[in-house]
């Protein structure tokens, strides 16, 4: 599977810093020891404030206020319903090309921005000893963010955590020290882009199902790819795209689609889930191998705008 579980010893960085905030409760202490790292300037954040108040008067996160303030959030983060903050510095948004900050302000990009900053808001009050085990976490969003560790440096995606468990009165920021970016694509733009479902995009075309599959979902898509297709006897993929057979092939496309995002690890909990199609498939695992039906699952948990894909290696076909 794509995300392997970490072993017990990750995040050994940042549950040593989280020993350290619990003891003492303020944001001064909560160095990530990082060698090299830019140490930031110490927050006195008191648990008395609220997430945004703690950030304003950190005076290390202008910009995200400004963007938060922006995308209409402060409210939602004022609340009282406990949130984890990946909190980007000042430095980390000046790190954007060349006026994208400046695009993301503008009023008619609002979406946008909001879409970026939920990103970075997990649920819950999760501090660094809770993440201990974990390859992803699920935000706000519903998209996942990447969790690993190398060394003694802790990072999500491809941003490290210079700063972990500055405590607030409604939940904890970590400081980040770059921007993450939620997948923009919708699941059929993420199919084109990738170049290997070429006969999946065209079956979705003679479907009708392509605003279907861009609507806002969220749906998991099992993924067939051209080589699958190329499994199915001979003749049977022209067959399918002839106008006269498209609702056999809407009951064979809708029979690779799932209500919801379901990550791997969800799915082969449950084991089988009910498609679109109406018929339920079979998830399971075997020599370390996972499979729907019997395709493979080649690759896992690609994030999509209003879903997410699994690859797999061959069509699944429902019963008739």
């Amino acid at each position: 599977m794509k995300r392997a579980i970490i072993a017990s010893t990750a995040l050994a960085l940042a549950s040593s810093a989280s020993a350290q905030c619990e003891s003492s409760k303020t944001a001064s202490s909560c160095e990530s020891g990082t060698s090299g790292s830019a140490m930031l300037a110490s927050y006195n954040a008191q648990p008395e404030m609220n997430l945004v108040e703690t950030a304003v008067s950190a005076g290390s996160f202008e910009t995200l206020v400004a963007a938060v303030k922006a995308a209409g959030l402060v409210e939602a983060l004022s609340g009282d319903k406990p949130m984890t903050v990946f909190a980007p510095t000042d430095e980390a948004f000046a790190k954007l090309p060349e006026g994208t900050l400046e695009m993301l302000l503008e009023p008619e990009n609002k979406e946008l921005l909001k879409s970026i900053l939920l990103y970075h808001v997990v649920p819950g009050d999760v501090r660094a000893s809770d993440v201990v085990g974990l390859a992803a976490a699920s935000t706000a969003l519903g998209q996942r963010v990447d969790i690993s560790v190398k060394g003694d440096t802790v990072r999500i995606d491809e941003a490290k955590v210079l700063k972990t468990d500055i405590l607030t009165s409604n939940g904890t920021i970590h400081v980040i020290d770059r921007v993450i970016m939620p997948s923009t694509k919708d699941v059929v733009e993420t199919a084109l882009e990738a170049g290997s479902f070429g006969t999946l995009v065209a079956a979705v075309k003679a479907a009708g199902l392509v605003e279907a599959l861009q609507a806002d979902g969220p749906i998991t898509v099992f993924a067939p790819t051209d080589e699958a297709f190329e499994k199915l006897p001979a003749g049977t993929v022209e067959m399918l795209l002839k106008p006269e057979n498209k609702d056999k092939l809407v009951e064979i496309l809708t029979y690779h689609v799932v209500s919801g995002r379901v990550y791997s690890d969800k799915a082969v909990e449950l084991g089988q889930a009910e498609t679109l199609q109406g018929s339920d498939v079979k998830i399971w695992v075997k020599d370390g191998k996972a499979y729907v039906n019997k395709a493979e699952i080649i690759t896992t948990d690609l994030d999509t705008s209003n879903g997410v894909i699994h690859v797999i290696d061959s069509v699944i076909m429902p019963k008739n």
